[in-house]
């Protein structure tokens, strides 16, 4: 049995080493976390007509999305009611309904069992077809992304995005929405799907030592920090984190810190360009934030860089292996020539093959393997960078960390992984809304 309050030390801001190994916690992570977190499956972009679906994951159970003729979206788990063979096979296409290729049985796009081979001859009667659909899973969107939830008395999605949707609609709303550039790179990584979530979700502290050489060699406004010779100047950014544990790490004004040349110059100029219309369209506050890059993750394993935009899902394969799902971000309004330049950037730095990609993979892995040792693992894992100096911001109402280097969203991530491993329902869950931010101030 799994002591859940031996994993996590809110206070003081410690992790125990086990999170990243231990096969106890990894199965009950997927009964307690991605058997009813909200999870990301997809945006209208890549579904836009009807019959579109894509295959996705939701923990390790795999999904259909799928474009109805009505125009909504609806999910399905991917395998056939007969003997539980995969019905859609491709990772992404466009149909008029699906067919397991085992035994022939055929759904429709809403799911539902149609035709069976056969069914009178070897079934008779006793064949109930109104109950044999596929299984059906709950999905909303928020601003044109698509999340699914297993559990049914689960808030909803923009309740569980809560507070912290005021930084997400700066990018995902501003200008007049967003979309994703697909298919997805898809990658393995012999890595915990905790890993690459803490260091997307807010770490800015890495990026001057582990992507040096990359930094020099891709040149723009952040080779300054390349090797650590200086720190972002007091002001420079923020760290957030919010309800439910999702968390952003701000520079500001950086958004197009790692295009260089000309491609930087027209992300600038766009920026600048659109800067008024975000304070008109959202706020004033918001606006101060439009142009500046965001490492962030949606709790639980969601993450994106707005700026150097990529978008990303890290799919747990066990507690010591992922499946990487990688797009690129594209605000729509952006003219196609800007659009190819963000692309090819976010290739060049977080796409599978990409520099900064590779100096984060080799981290993630010895943080996950090394720490299964018996010495090493007695240890527990540091998060206590800026400790004591958050306050809740009056703009978002999220917990802010006054800097742009801090682990205030390391912090705030494993209060609420410690929560949803704690909490027996949603019940239990939202009966804790009001205590959330004294834990993390400890107040």
């Amino acid at each position: 049995m799994v002591d859940v309050n031996s994993l996590v030390d809110v206070k003081n801001g410690t992790q125990a080493k086990r999170i990243f190994w231990d096969a106890d916690i990894y199965k009950l992570e997927l009964e307690q976390i991605f058997g009813r977190c909200w999870l990301f499956l997809t945006h209208d972009s890549i579904i836009p007509n009807v019959g579109d679906f894509t295959v996705t994951f939701m923990g390790e159970d795999e999904v259909v999305v799928v474009r109805q003729r009505d125009g909504s979206v609806k999910a399905f788990l991917n395998y056939c009611t007969h003997r539980g063979a995969r019905v859609v096979n491709a990772e992404a296409g466009n149909a008029r309904g699906f067919t397991c290729t085992y035994h022939g049985w055929a759904f429709g796009l809403d799911g539902s069992l149609e035709s069976v081979p056969f069914e009178k001859e070897v079934y008779g009667n006793v064949l109930k077809k109104d109950t044999l659909g596929m299984k059906e899973v709950r999905v909303e969107s928020y601003k044109g992304f698509w999340y699914g939830n297993f559990d049914q008395k689960a808030s909803s999605l923009a309740d569980y995005l809560g507070d912290y949707r005021w930084f997400l609609d700066i990018w995902m709303e501003g200008t007049g929405g967003a979309e994703l550039i697909g298919p997805p790179a898809r990658s393995i990584l012999k890595c915990n799907w905790k890993t690459p979530v803490e260091n997307f979700v807010g770490d800015a502290y890495h990026v001057g030592w582990t992507h040096a050489a990359s930094l020099k060699a891709l040149g723009g406004p952040l080779g300054v920090l390349a090797g650590n010779q200086t720190l972002p100047p007091e002001g420079a950014g923020v760290q957030i984190t919010s309800r439910h544990g999702h968390g952003v790490g701000i520079l500001f004004n950086a958004g197009p810190a790692l295009m260089a040349g000309e491609e930087g110059a027209m992300a600038a100029k766009w920026y600048a360009e659109n800067q008024p219309k975000v304070a008109k369209h959202l706020s004033e506050a918001q606006a101060k934030y439009y142009g500046s890059h965001f490492n962030a993750s949606i709790f639980p394993n969601n993450s994106y860089l707005w700026g150097t935009n990529t978008f990303k899902v890290w799919h747990p394969r066990g507690p010591n292996q992922i499946e990487v799902f990688t797009w690129a971000i594209v605000e729509k309004n952006m003219p196609q020539e800007l659009k190819d330049a963000v692309r090819r950037s976010m290739l060049r730095t977080f796409g599978t093959a990409g520099m900064l990609e590779s100096d984060d993979s080799d981290n993630m892995e010895s943080m996950t393997n090394l720490n299964r040792g018996p010495h090493i693992a007695a240890g527990v894992l540091n998060s206590q960078m800026g400790l004591g100096n958050e306050h809740e911001d009056p703009d978002s109402g999220n917990i802010i960390g006054p800097s742009a280097i801090g682990e205030t969203s390391y912090r705030g991530f494993y209060r609420a992984y410690q929560e949803f491993l704690k909490a027996k329902d949603w019940d239990e869950l939202r009966a804790n809304d009001g205590k959330w931010k004294n834990e993390l101030l400890n107040r």
